[in-house]
């Protein structure tokens, strides 16, 4: 039994559309796996999104406040230094030439201090 012509091509033809429907639908499901794949990463992605957004804004508050400490500090260091300027301008400087008297006299005074204290704790109190 021989096929004509006509007869092989229209097998031919069913064949190729045989195969072409089946990568098709090879082709649909793995595009429908696709689909629920990237619709369960949009979940993820978006739940990520909101905790990052919530993230942000807890480090935007920590860093006003930072900004409120830093400023702080700054007002501490700038008011120790007019402070220390001062003591040094007002205190110490003008001070300055009577060390040599007071600081024997206070050495001194502290040497019989501690003297005195080791002759109470001798003597019992």
């Amino acid at each position: 039994m021989s096929l004509t012509l006509n007869q092989f091509l229209g097998l031919l033809l069913t064949f190729v559309a045989v195969v072409v429907a089946t990568v098709v639908v090879v082709f649909l499901l793995q595009l429908r796996r696709t689909v629920r794949q990237a619709e369960s990463t949009l979940t993820q992605i978006n739940s990520l999104v909101k905790n990052l957004e919530e993230t942000s804004r807890k480090v935007n508050n920590e860093l006003d406040e930072a900004g409120e400490l830093i400023k702080a500090s700054k007002k501490i260091a700038t008011s120790v230094a007019d402070l220390t300027w001062m003591a040094t301008t007002k205190f110490i400087r003008p001070s300055s030439k009577y060390w040599p008297i007071v600081f024997p006299l206070l050495r001194l005074g502290w040497r019989q201090w501690r003297k005195f204290r080791q002759k109470e704790g001798k003597n019992g109190g």
